[in-house]
């Protein structure tokens, strides 16, 4: 279960990134892209990690107690949306017109890996052996 649940992490990601990357690099402006903060390759890199460790994080407390995967889930999302919080904020700072096509960005990131995170969670616990 748990070289299947990073795979499947690993894959998805990947192919999420493919699509943005390809749907940002024909549709928004070259010159807005040198302006960003965060590239989209560095944002899934972020929350690559981020998925890693949560991910660890509940496979590690499904062999202790199952029961407590849910709680691991939900503490660690939070974590993760307060840091993502804290990564967004200079991005947040600037409000100019080219600027909001980099915060759809990071959103769209963040609810990919979210739903993603949700998905392998969802496995987990269904998964009762």
């Amino acid at each position: 279960m748990t070289f299947k649940t990073f795979l499947y992490l690993f894959s998805i990601s990947i192919i999420a990134f493919v699509i943005h990357f390809f749907l940002v690099e024909n549709i928004v402006p070259k010159n807005e892209l040198v302006k960003w903060t965060y590239s989209i390759a560095n944002l899934y890199t972020i929350f690559f990690v981020f998925s890693v460790v949560i991910m660890s994080l509940l496979l590690f407390v499904r062999t202790k107690n199952l029961d407590y995967v849910g709680y691991t889930y939900l503490i660690a999302t939070s974590i993760k949306m307060g840091i993502a919080y804290f990564l967004l904020r200079p991005v947040l700072a600037t409000t100019t017109d080219e600027n909001s096509t980099e915060k759809i960005n990071f959103f769209i990131v963040f609810i990919c890996f979210l739903a993603i995170e949700t998905l392998l969670t969802i496995r987990i616990l269904n998964n009762k052996q």
